[in-house]
């Protein structure tokens, strides 16, 4: 029985190691991406403002979750392990996903309300009272993902699984009550961020074409035609790129039962890293995130050269 048991942890093992290798691997990138983009925050002066705020709460919470990245796919395997190592190995790494979503939610309603009230914005409540909602953005992730404590009881002889940690009710809840309409929501606040946009283009070509009175578009149409063009791309290639694989790795890890699967634990491992990647690919595509980097290359540069 020893023998038969400890032939079962090497197979766990060798079976773990090329996953743990690639997901550290993911992880170490997201956390230095991540870690980059919060320094280019802290030493811009001109980004101290409430939605840039709420974008570096996002980015720390990112950098957790990339922290946790690793784990994720080890939640496919059965491991032996104390009753309180059990519990906190699977319900912080969910934790720390939850609060991301959250975190991205709150960004991404900022950024909507400024939008839609540019006027007004001063006076919402998302600017005015931008503490509390990142509070909540991390306190009720953290009051769901200890909900287990309730239920989770353990004997001396059972292995540590995720189905003793998270029931299927628990999980069908936290999948369809709160991730998935957090993911739509962001999407639906974004095409509509893009409507608007569209509808203020149109009034601009309106205003320079009463202005030159020409049939030919000016550069500038062109210029805010391509701008917009570009956002669309964006905003459809995050949710192509970034949340499709996120949404089918999680009814696959919720609806497939298979323990030990090296290919289910990969799928898992890259859609939560592709969700994890948003607001890498959101920063990079605002040069002012990276505008100190630059700034710090420049001077590099200078100083070379002048010697």
């Amino acid at each position: 029985m020893e023998n038969s048991s400890s032939d079962a942890q090497m197979d766990n093992k060798l079976k773990e190691f090329p996953i743990s290798l690639f997901s550290q691997s993911l992880s170490a990138f997201i956390i230095l991406a991540n870690i980059f983009i919060i320094i280019g925050i802290l030493f811009n002066h001109k980004l101290h403002g409430t939605i840039n705020w709420f974008f570096l709460s996002l980015l720390i919470a990112d950098l957790l979750a990339g922290g946790a990245l690793p784990y994720v796919p080890e939640m496919s395997f059965d491991n032996d392990l104390g009753y309180y190592h059990c519990f906190f190995r699977y319900v912080t790494p969910n934790f720390l996903f939850l609060s991301f979503l959250a975190n991205l939610l709150v960004m991404h309603y900022a950024k909507y309300t400024c939008v839609i009230q540019p006027l007004h914005y001063h006076q919402s409540w998302v600017h005015r009272w931008s503490g509390l909602y990142i509070c909540l953005a991390w306190v009720a992730p953290l009051i769901f993902a200890s909900m287990p404590l309730a239920w989770y009881q353990r004997d001396s002889n059972m292995n540590c699984s995720a189905k003793l940690v998270f029931p299927w009710p628990y999980l069908c809840v936290e999948t369809y009550v709160f991730i998935i309409p957090i993911i739509f929501a962001i999407a639906v606040m974004g095409i509509r961020m893009l409507c608007i946009a569209r509808k203020q283009l149109k009034n601009i070509k309106k205003l320079i074409n009463s202005v030159n009175q020409s049939q030919t578009p000016s550069e500038l149409e062109q210029q805010l035609e391509l701008r917009h063009a570009k956002s669309i791309a964006s905003v459809s290639a995050i949710f192509l790129v970034c949340w499709v694989p996120y949404i089918v790795c999680l009814h696959m890890s919720l609806f497939l039962e298979i323990k030990g699967s090296i290919t289910l634990a990969i799928v898992i491992c890259i859609g939560t890293a592709s969700a994890a990647a948003v607001p890498i690919i959101l920063s990079l595509g605002n040069h002012q995130y990276t505008q100190f980097w630059s700034d710090m290359t420049m001077k590099a540069y200078r100083a070379c050269c002048r010697r």
